[in-house]
């Protein structure tokens, strides 16, 4: 009987540090920006249902900002870019931020 070695399994342990920093998308209100269209870039760029989005544009109506969502800082960055596109060919001021959690 030809025994061979068992091959030596190394076990990697993920830590947080090696993970990419998540950041929140924030929601700022304006005067100009008809609630219809942010719904609609809500639910266009940022991927939510309605009702979701319909929550987050009355919040932000009236605190002044709301969290959309968390996402890695690329696509948050992503999606930021395009709702401000999208808003500028419309002639609104909408305006999105990201803070770093």
């Amino acid at each position: 009987m030809n025994s061979h070695p068992l091959p030596e399994i190394q076990i990697i342990e993920e830590t947080d540090t090696e993970l990419e920093p998540m950041y929140s998308v924030i929601i700022h209100n304006d005067d100009a920006t008809p609630m219809d269209f942010v719904v609609e870039v809500l639910k266009q760029i940022f991927f939510l249902g309605n009702d979701r989005a319909a929550e987050i544009m009355l919040a932000a109506h009236v605190k002044g900002s709301a969290y959309v969502q968390t996402l890695p800082r690329i696509e948050a960055e992503k999606r930021v870019q395009h709702a401000h596109q999208a808003a500028g060919m419309q002639g609104y001021p909408l305006h999105f931020s990201i803070e770093r959690e």
